[in-house]
C-alpha cells in the first residue's frame, strides 16, 4: 500500500448549514436539503446554501486568533459570495486543523481550488450594471472574474506562500483538486495541502442549457439511482480538506481522520455528455490498485450519483463490473447528492468529507427518497442510515468529457 496523505481536517459549509456539525448532522439524520423553491425563477427543486456571511463565519470561530479575523474580514470584504464562502470553509478548516496553533512552515503549505465551472450569477449581475451603466461595472470584476481569485484571497488571509492553483474538471473537479494535492504532498513539494471545493452559483441561462441537454431535473424532485429519476437537482455548498504527510501530521501531532491511500484519473477519449463503463471501470480499478486494495476489501463506496438517466446506468454497470455480483462481496452504496444536491465543482471535495466523515462516525447515510432503485453491485441504503465498520471506501467523480477520477480511502490504523 502506498503511504498516502492523511487527512486531518475538513469543513463543510452547505444546505445543512454554516459549518461541518451541521453538515455531519444533516448526513446521520439522513434529511435531504433539497427543498421545492415554490414558482422562483429556474428547476423547480434545489438545495441552496445555509449560510449568512463572512463576518458571522469568522465570529463563530472562538479559537481564531484575532490577526487572522482582522486579514480575513479585510482583504474579503468586497468579494463575490463565492469567494467569502471559500474563505470562510478554508478558515474552519485550519482552526480545526491546528494550524494556527502547531504551524507548518508557510513554504510547504500549498492550496488547490476548483475552478468556478458553472459561476455565472456574479458576471450576470455585473453584466446588468454595464447595461444600465458601464461606469458602475466594479474594477475588481478583473480580479474576482478570473480563477486566481480564491486562491489569492484564500493563501493571503492564511500566509500560504507554497505552490496554489486551480483546478478545472466540472463534476470531477472536487476528485483532482484532492489527487492534485496528493501528488505535491507525494513530491514531497508540501507538508500540508488545503484542497478547497469552490461554491458553484449557475445563472438561469447555465441552467437552461443543462436542462434542454437533458442532464438536469427542472420540474420534478430527480432522486439517484432510482428508475423514475429525470436529472440531477442543484445543490449548493464549498468545502475544505486538509491533506498532510503523515510524517508532518505525527510531528504536529495531528489527529488523522482518514488517509488517502489511492486515486484513478483516467479519459475515456470522449467529448461528449455521455459517460463510457470502462472509463469509469479503469478509474475505480486504478485507485484500487494504487492503495493495493483488492475490491473485497471496499466496505463502501461513495457513487457519483448524480440522478441522470445515462449516467446512473452507467456507474451501476461499472460497479458490477468491479465488485462482481457476490453478494458477500457487495459494498453498501449511497449518493450524497441524494440529501446536498450535486454541487458542481465542489461535489468531489463534499462527498470525500461525507466519505470520511461515515468512515469515521461508522454508519453509512441514507439515499433520501429512493424507493425503486436500478439493480447493481451493490448495497444501496434505504431511507435511513445503516451502522457499518468501514476500514477502505471509494468515493468516484466523473464529469462531462470522459473525465473519470475515483479516491480511495482508509481508516488510519
Amino acid at each position: 500500500m502506498t503511504p498516502g496523505a492523511a487527512i486531518t481536517a475538513m469543513a463543510a459549509i452547505s444546505a445543512f448549514g454554516p459549518d461541518q456539525t451541521a453538515f455531519a448532522d444533516g448526513l446521520r439524520r439522513g434529511r435531504t436539503a433539497i427543498v421545492d423553491q415554490g414558482g422562483q425563477p429556474g428547476p423547480r427543486y434545489r438545495a441552496r446554501l445555509a449560510w449568512k456571511d463572512l463576518p458571522t463565519t469568522l465570529d463563530a470561530i472562538t479559537a481564531l486568533p484575532d490577526d487572522l479575523r482582522r486579514v480575513a474580514s479585510r482583504i474579503a470584504r468586497r468579494t463575490p459570495r463565492a469567494v467569502q464562502a471559500g474563505l470562510a470553509v478554508a478558515v474552519q478548516a485550519w482552526v480545526s486543523a491546528g494550524l494556527h496553533l502547531r504551524p507548518t512552515a508557510p513554504d510547504r503549505i500549498g492550496v488547490v481550488v476548483t475552478a468556478g465551472d458553472l459561476d455565472g450569477q456574479y458576471a450576470q449581475h455585473v453584466h446588468a450594471l454595464h447595461t444600465a451603466n458601464p461606469a458602475r461595472v466594479p474594477p475588481t470584476f478583473a480580479l474576482h472574474s478570473v480563477s486566481t481569485s480564491q486562491i489569492g484571497i484564500i493563501s493571503h488571509a492564511l500566509g500560504i506562500t507554497g505552490p496554489g492553483f486551480t483546478v478545472g474538471l466540472a463534476s470531477a473537479a472536487g476528485n483532482a483538486a484532492v489527487i492534485a494535492a496528493a501528488r505535491l504532498i507525494a513530491t514531497d513539494e508540501v507538508d500540508v495541502c488545503l484542497v478547497v471545493g469552490a461554491l458553484a452559483e449557475p445563472s438561469l441561462l447555465e441552467l437552461t442549457a443543462l436542462a434542454n441537454l437533458g442532464a438536469l431535473a427542472w420540474e420534478g424532485r430527480s432522486v439517484p439511482f432510482d428508475t423514475a429519476r429525470c436529472g440531477f437537482v442543484v445543490g449548493e455548498a464549498t468545502g475544505c480538506l486538509v491533506l498532510e504527510s503523515t510524517r508532518n501530521a505525527q510531528r504536529r501531532e495531528a489527529p488523522m481522520l482518514a488517509v488517502l491511500a489511492g486515486y484513478g484519473h483516467v479519459l475515456d477519449a470522449n467529448s461528449l455528455p455521455n459517460p463510457a463503463v470502462s472509463g469509469e471501470v479503469a478509474a475505480m480499478r486504478a485507485a484500487l490498485r494504487r492503495a493495493g486494495l483488492r475490491p473485497a476489501q471496499i466496505d463502501y463506496v461513495n457513487t457519483h450519483g448524480t440522478g441522470s438517466l445515462v449516467g446512473d446506468h452507467t456507474e451501476v454497470e461499472a460497479l458490477r463490473q468491479v465488485f462482481g455480483d457476490v453478494p458477500g462481496q457487495r459494498p453498501w452504496l449511497n449518493s450524497t447528492k441524494s440529501l446536498t444536491g450535486h454541487c458542481i465543482g465542489a461535489a468531489g471535495v463534499i462527498e470525500a468529507i461525507a466519505t470520511v466523515e461515515q468512515m469515521a462516525q461508522g454508519y453509512v447515510h441514507a439515499n433520501a427518497g429512493l424507493t425503486d432503485p436500478l439493480p447493481t453491485a451493490g448495497r444501496f441504503t434505504g431511507p435511513a442510515p445503516e451502522p457499518a465498520s468501514i476500514r477502505a471506501a471509494l468515493s468516484n467523480g466523473f464529469a462531462f468529457g470522459g473525465v473519470n477520477t475515483c479516491l480511495a480511502f482508509v481508516a488510519h490504523p
